[in-house]
This record gives structure tokens, C-alpha cells and sequence, in this order.
């Protein structure tokens, strides 16, 4: 990360912890904030089988294969909610990984990485 510090998970809300504005098989308890008209870097791997981490509304595809480093970089023009899902056969219980991120003015950004560095539950 260009960021220090900046790791969590991000886990599918189950259907029983749903509520009536979640999607299911597609949100998530912790969603990846990036910032709008900023050029993106993502670096991907796995620690099992090969993933692929993907947005189609964004045009991002990029595979996950376990030792093996791999980057892909995209552009986010408009704020916003944009889900995806891994689109890999990678195994059992491995057929629901879903991608949700929520794209934000710079400034909120900047605002929510100061309040993450600063919250002792994430570290």
C-alpha cells in the first residue's frame, strides 16, 4: 500500500445479517474506499488457489495466483457503490468472494484515512 498500516478483511454480509438496503452475495461487512479521479494501483495474490478479482463496471480483472505477485491500475471518474465478485472456479466455498468498493471525493478520503489510522480495532 502507498498508504502505512492500511490492511483489514472484507467478509460477505450472511442472509440472515441482511438488511433491506444490502444486496445479497454481494455486500460486505468492510468495503475497499478509494478515491474519484485518482489513477488506482491494485496488487493482487492468493494463498490457495487462483482468484480473480474483478469489477465489470469498472473494466478490472485481475487474476490472484497463489506466489505470484500481480498489479492491474484503473481510473474512477464519478463517486459511488461498485460490486464485483471473484469470476474464478477456485474450489469449495469459494463461490461467493464478492468486491464491493465505494468511491469518494478526495478530501473524505483523506478524512477517512485519518480516522483508520487512528482506530485501535483495525490494527
Amino acid at each position: 500500500s502507498d498508504f502505512n498500516n492500511v490492511e483489514f478483511d472484507s467478509y460477505m454480509i450472511p442472509s440472515k445479517n441482511l438488511n433491506n438496503n444490502n444486496f445479497r452475495l454481494l455486500d460486505v461487512d468492510n468495503r475497499i474506499v478509494l478515491p474519484i479521479n485518482n489513477q488506482i494501483r491494485i496488487m493482487v495474490t492468493a494463498t490457495d488457489v487462483i482468484h480473480s478479482w474483478t469489477i465489470p463496471s469498472l473494466g478490472v480483472k485481475v487474476d490472484a495466483n497463489p506466489g505470484r505477485l500481480n498489479q492491474t491500475n484503473f481510473f474512477i471518474n464519478r463517486p459511488g457503490i461498485f460490486y464485483g465478485q471473484c469470476s474464478e472456479i477456485c474450489g469449495a466455498n469459494h463461490s461467493f468472494m464478492p468486491i464491493l468498493i465505494e468511491s469518494i471525493l478526495i478530501m473524505n478520503f483523506i478524512d477517512w484515512m485519518n480516522n483508520y489510522s487512528s482506530l485501535d480495532d483495525w490494527k
